[in-house]
Order: structure tokens, then C-alpha cells, then sequence
């Protein structure tokens, strides 16, 4: 096998099909692995291989030799509607902890040299998210820990087994923490999507004038990283000196009514808002983007409205494409 190659764990995921793309283009031999191909396009991969990770001997089949770069963002994974109900938190836990094992241990014995991590900024402490405009995501911030999710404590964990892999055999290992990231080609319904996805879906479906549902009161915070930009800080930070863990987000906050409002806008839409009780996290959430600048010379600059106007138009291709 001829120049660089890659191994994506995750690759039928949203976007970890976007990164097999991405690694192709630059001329890798990609590997891919996931329980699924990606949903709405053939995958990339030069090689895609269907698969469990959390079996140990299907990840001694796919980690077979020594691979230049390894991304492990194979997770068990989904938005609000999924992480904050309490009903997934033993298949969250135990799936995604499982997988993070098998890729670090099995790595390790194939002598790869750089696993990136895909982390979450659901690690943050809650009790520093409470003022929906002020909260704290700054990377020092993550201790003492106070996740406010089972998800959120698996990742901490998580990034801790990869940074002693690190420490304990000499791996250059790499973990960011991803905020809520967005953009074409991402789950849009059934209960995983996040809520740029969800907001785009319910404003597609309603006709001009009609009302849709909106989860709290709508002024909790959040920001939205849109995809090409996500790739590029993963790929800058996997090929850095840095380790992490570091920030990987926008940091233009808005609120969820915002959002909505944005999305109306593209749509040419007016629509009411009725605000309903559901799954919502913390109160307000931003990336604290200094550390990336400082480390990597580099931070995300697209605006929020460019991402979710490719994201809509996608969306709704979806919908007319499946009302055909």
C-alpha cells in the first residue's frame, strides 16, 4: 500500500463520512468502520468495513497494522431528545467507553503512533452553564468535574485513557472537544439530531403563518460549528505538537429562539414559536476559543448563517426527495 494512509472509526457517521472525504481528497488510502455505510451517500472509503467496535475481535480485524492517522469518533451518540431523557444512559456509558478501549489498547499493540479523539463539550462542569450568557467553556474549566450527562462523563473519561496512553507508552494521541457541530448530510430526524438539523426540518415541514414547537423558553445559549470547519481544526490539531484537549467550536453564541429566527429568514418564512417542555442541558453553552488561537494559530471564522443555509437548503432537498 502506497502513501499515506488512514483509518476513520466512525466513517458511517455524519461526520465522520465528511472526514473520509476530506482525507481522500488529500490523497490518503482511508479505511472506514461503523455498524452502517453513511445514510444519504456512498462512502469516500477506499475500503469500508460494517462492524462492531465495542467486539474486540472485529477491532483486532479492522486496526490490522500501523496506520499514519487513526480518528476515533465512533460513539454512541444523538442530540438533546437522546443524551438528556436518562433512558440511553447505560448504552451510552457502556458503548462508547467499550469502543474507546478496544481502538487505544488495539493501537497501541499495532505500534500507531496518533489516535485523534473526538470529545464533547458536554464534559463542561454544569454549574459553570447556568448564566446563558456568560457560561464558561474555557478548557481549564473542566475541573473539578461536573458533567451534565452521562455522555459528558464518558467523554471525560475517555479523553483521560487516551492522554495516558500518551503518558504510559509514548503515543502522540489527540483530543478535542466538539461543539455541536452542523451542516449537510447530518442526521435531521428521528430523534438524534441536533437542533440546527431539527429547527431546519420543522421549518421546512410548516407552511407560512403556522406554529412549531420549540423545547424551554428558547433563550438558552448555544454555538453551531459548521462542518468544513470542524474538519479543518481536527486535521490541524491531529498533525500539531498539541495534545489537548482543546476546543473545537464557534464561538458566535445565539439563542435557541435565534436560531429559529434564522432559519424562518432563509426559509422566507414567519412562524410562531410555541415553547414546550423537553430535554434542554445546560443554560447556555459557548466555545472559548483562546486556547485553539494560542496553540494551532487558528480558529473558526465562518458565520453561523453561511452553515445554516447550506444546511437548509440540504434539508429540504431531503423532504421534497422523500415526499416524490
Amino acid at each position: 500500500m502506497l502513501g499515506k494512509t488512514a483509518l476513520v472509526c466512525g466513517a458511517g457517521g455524519f461526520i465522520g463520512s465528511h472526514l473520509v472525504r476530506q482525507l481522500k481528497h488529500e490523497g490518503f488510502w482511508v479505511r472506514g468502520v461503523d455498524l452502517k455505510y453513511p445514510e444519504y451517500e456512498a462512502t469516500a472509503a477506499d475500503e469500508f468495513i460494517v462492524g462492531d467496535l465495542r467486539r474486540q475481535d472485529v477491532c483486532e480485524r479492522v486496526i490490522d497494522g500501523r496506520f499514519d492517522e487513526v480518528y476515533q469518533m465512533a460513539a454512541d451518540m444523538g442530540g438533546a431528545g437522546y443524551i438528556f431523557t436518562g433512558e440511553h444512559d447505560d448504552d451510552i456509558i457502556h458503548n462508547s467507553a467499550t469502543i474507546n478501549l478496544n481502538v487505544a489498547e488495539i493501537c497501541r499493540r499495532q505500534n500507531v503512533e496518533r489516535i485523534f479523539y473526538s470529545s464533547s463539550a458536554c464534559i463542561y462542569p454544569a454549574h459553570n452553564q447556568e448564566d446563558p450568557d456568560n457560561p464558561n467553556c474555557a478548557e481549564s474549566s473542566a475541573y473539578p468535574a461536573a458533567p451534565d450527562s452521562e455522555h459528558g462523563w464518558e467523554k471525560l473519561i475517555s479523553e483521560r485513557l487516551f492522554l495516558a496512553y500518551n503518558r504510559n507508552h509514548g503515543m502522540k494521541n489527540r483530543v478535542a472537544r466538539y461543539h455541536n457541530v452542523f451542516g449537510p448530510s447530518g442526521t435531521w430526524q428521528g430523534g438524534k439530531e441536533k437542533a440546527p438539523a431539527a429547527i431546519c426540518r420543522k421549518v421546512a415541514i410548516a407552511s407560512n403563518g403556522d406554529e412549531i414547537e420549540i423545547w424551554g423558553d428558547g433563550l438558552q445559549t448555544r454555538s453551531f460549528l459548521y462542518i468544513d470547519e470542524c474538519l479543518e481544526g481536527t486535521i490541524r490539531l491531529m498533525r500539531s505538537g498539541f495534545e489537548g484537549p482543546v476546543n473545537i467550536g464557534s464561538d458566535e453564541m445565539v439563542t435557541i429562539n435565534q436560531l429559529v429566527d434564522m432559519v424562518c429568514a432563509i426559509a422566507g418564512k414567519r412562524l410562531q414559536k410555541r415553547h414546550i417542555p423537553g430535554p434542554l442541558g445546560v443554560r447556555g453553552r459557548n466555545s472559548d476559543n483562546r486556547l485553539i488561537e494560542q496553540k494551532l494559530g487558528w480558529r473558526p471564522a465562518q458565520s453561523l448563517i453561511t452553515g445554516l443555509e447550506a444546511t437548509y437548503a440540504w434539508i429540504e432537498s431531503q423532504l421534497i426527495r422523500a415526499a416524490a
